[in-house]
């Protein structure tokens, strides 16, 4: 599946669900039928959607958004149903198979689920059938949750190397700062992916979603690791996907402009973080001017509690953010080993499990 062939889009739940009051069957449809559009195009779509919580909160006549986990849970299993039938008849007026696709962050997490997830959506889409992605909102708690679908979605971008993600939202586009406090506020056509000034853009998550811009700058972010250019536009703007098809820019739009990251480090980078390690200057420069590996003797201090093989945060004695990688050691060993050669690693604990605490193989440096 060639990468300028696949597009990744994302509805979220206010547009799907008609701000809570149940399921938008004509917006549905409309989106639906740009999808159908593109796929005749020869664009391959994964469609995420949000939207199951809001369904099951509407089927049960909730008015607020449950706060526990086992509530939130109860009524996604209740929603999912109602949303993906509703995906699959619109798209069976079509004629287009569809196919449910449910996601953790644990299945990214893992290096083998990672892989077969990538497997079976490439082979869904080899078929000409849409995925239809969601979180497993039946399954996840706080620790491992997605937190909202607009990272699910670049995650996704980023797993099947996507050409294009369009976050459909209920606003027209991201704005300098937050048009409902500042109506004079302009909005932002087309920036960089890098670009500091997106770090000031304010905005929270409705009470039927867990999204936000923040969340969709963030996303924006995740998804030009892989060169993966994003959409932020209105999903209720008249065939606003066959609008970005024919070139058009509406609302804003977000350029990957670092150098693409390989597939595994793309991997690395979407892997939670468990802890940092502070490093000190020799340790820096063997990471970025000589390309080597991590050793314990140049890490100064270990917060967290962590595992081994777990993704560690690196930062320099100044706080700022080096690199992310697998380490090869618990906390509890590194707060033992740290500042020691490596040659004094097995006297210390006994044994060595490696002399390099972050392989390069398995660091991701950032910036």
């Amino acid at each position: 599946m060639e990468a300028a062939s696949v597009w990744v889009v994302k509805v979220g739940s206010s547009l799907v669900t008609q701000d809570g009051r149940g399921l938008n069957s004509e917006q549905i449809g409309a989106w639906v039928s740009d999808i159908v559009e593109l796929i005749g195009q020869g664009i391959r779509v994964i469609l995420v959607s949000s939207g199951a919580v809001a369904e099951g909160m509407a089927r049960l006549g909730l008015e607020h958004r449950p706060k526990s986990i086992a509530q939130l849970q109860a009524a996604a299993a209740i929603g999912q149903m109602g949303l993906i039938q509703h995906y699959q008849t619109s798209f069976d007026q079509h004629g287009v198979k569809t196919a449910q696709v449910l996601l953790t962050h644990a299945d990214l997490r893992a290096r083998d689920r990672y892989l077969n997830a990538r497997n079976t959506l490439t082979n869904l889409l080899a078929l000409g059938v849409v995925p239809i992605v969601n979180e497993n909102d039946t399954v996840v708690t706080d620790e491992i949750r997605f937190g909202d679908n607009d990272t699910l979605a670049a995650l996704v971008a980023n797993l099947i190397d996507a050409k294009k993600l369009v976050l459909l939202t209920d606003q027209i586009g991201l704005f300098e700062r937050d048009p409902r406090v500042d109506p004079k506020a302009n909005m932002i056509t087309s920036i960089a992916a890098s670009d500091a000034s997106l770090d000031n853009v304010a905005g929270v998550g409705g009470k039927w979603g867990r999204g936000g811009m923040i969340s969709k700058v963030k996303a924006a972010r995740i998804a030009a690791r892989s060169g993966c250019q994003t959409s932020i536009c209105s999903g209720s703007e008249p065939h606003i996907l066959r609008s970005i098809l024919s070139g058009a820019s509406p609302g804003t739009v977000i350029h990957a402009d670092k150098p693409v990251l390989g597939a595994r480090k793309q991997w690395l980078a979407s892997l939670p973080i468990s802890g940092t390690l502070t490093i000190d200057a020799g340790a820096v420069r063997a990471l970025i001017d000589d390309g080597k590996s991590l050793l314990a003797v140049g890490i100064t201090e270990v917060q967290g509690a962590f595992a081994q093989g777990e993704l560690v945060l690196c930062l320099d004695d100044r706080g700022v953010e080096i690199c992310r990688g697998l380490t090869n050691y618990t906390s509890a060993e590194l707060m033992r080993v740290k500042g020691k050669n490596s040659n004094a690693i097995e006297t210390e604990l006994g044994y060595l499990v490696d002399e390099e605490v972050i392989h390069r193989d398995d660091l991701w440096l950032v910036g």
